[in-house]
């Protein structure tokens, strides 16, 4: 029963809880009012306190050096930040099931090539891949940088998911069910939608969430090392410009709070809390699908 199942229900109840946050916390008056810079604060008549404020009843979470709410960037940074990281997914699962499906149908230079990709990348730590990649010049003042960027990371891993899928697709064909339905003549459209992709389909499902968190930590240590997806580079004089970011995303919080780690830890500790609230609500989650699907199967 699926109400005996504590991590679906729990992952399920931590995903409604993003959902609804990133649909509706935005357009709170308190939400618009946080995120409002105010740099000084007069408690008292002559006293004046100078942001970063405190966690504190007006400040749960205390506030950042500009004097902004960071509960209210939390909130306000909640779609982007999903937005990006269920976007990376969705395209590296898009290419990946494509390639692994030619893969497994004699495909063989594709074969070897997603061999490759897989091998390549799983023998070096991703980030630094990330890394490598995403902070080439060309790349850094490139126009269409988001998506540049999100395409780069999405494509890391695409090996592994195409080999993942490659070898489910393989042992589904010999299956005895799928013979006997070749035998009936049913065509190779009837056979995926019949056989093949029913059978795939849970483990797809429990391994894209996991990958929501494999991707969510990816963001979060590339904003630890200040490489951010959501920035554009600005003139501001004569030969003069700098990078300025467009987003409340919670990488983008913590890449500009590291300064912070000693004298502000509250800045810092907020959005890498928020990065590991999603990162444990799909593994939760997938946890829960994969006993789900398990008690399914038997």
């Amino acid at each position: 029963m699926w109400w005996r199942n504590k991590n679906l229900i729990i992952g399920g109840v931590f995903l409604v809880t993003l959902i609804v946050t990133a649909i509706i916390g935005p357009h709170l008056t308190y939400v618009k009012e946080g995120i409002e810079p105010n740099r000084l604060l007069f408690p008292g008549q002559g006293v004046v306190i100078k942001a970063p404020f405190e966690p504190s009843a007006d400040f749960p979470l205390g506030s950042d050096r500009e004097g902004r709410n960071l509960l209210s960037m939390i909130i306000m940074g909640t779609r982007d930040t999903m937005l990006i990281i269920l976007l990376i997914t969705s395209i590296r699962y898009l290419i990946g099931i494509i390639l692994g499906t030619i893969a497994s149908f004699k495909g063989k230079v594709v074969s070897n090539i997603l061999n490759v990709w897989d091998q390549m990348f799983s023998s070096m730590p991703i980030i630094f891949v990330s890394i490598l990649f995403l902070t080439l010049p060309m790349l850094i003042f490139a126009e269409n940088r988001f998506w540049i960027v999100v395409f780069i990371i999405a494509l890391v891993e695409v090996g592994r998911v195409g080999v993942s899928i490659r070898d489910q697709l393989q042992q589904v064909k010999n299956k005895p069910y799928v013979e006997a339905g070749k035998m009936v003549g049913l065509s190779p459209f009837q056979l995926s939608v019949n056989h093949y992709w029913p059978t795939i389909l849970p483990n797809m499902l429990v391994n894209f969430c996991f990958d929501i968190g494999r991707v969510t930590l990816i963001i979060g240590q590339l904003g630890i090392f200040s490489v951010f997806i959501t920035q554009k580079f600005v003139m501001l004089g004569m030969g003069y410009g700098e990078l300025i970011n467009t987003s409340y995303n919670w990488p983008t919080i913590l890449g500009e709070a590291r300064k912070d780690i000693y004298t502000a830890v509250w800045i810092p500790a907020s959005a890498a809390f928020a990065i590991t609230f999603v990162i444990l609500t799909f593994n939760v989650l997938g946890e829960g699908l994969r006993k789900y699907f398990n008690r399914l199967g038997t």
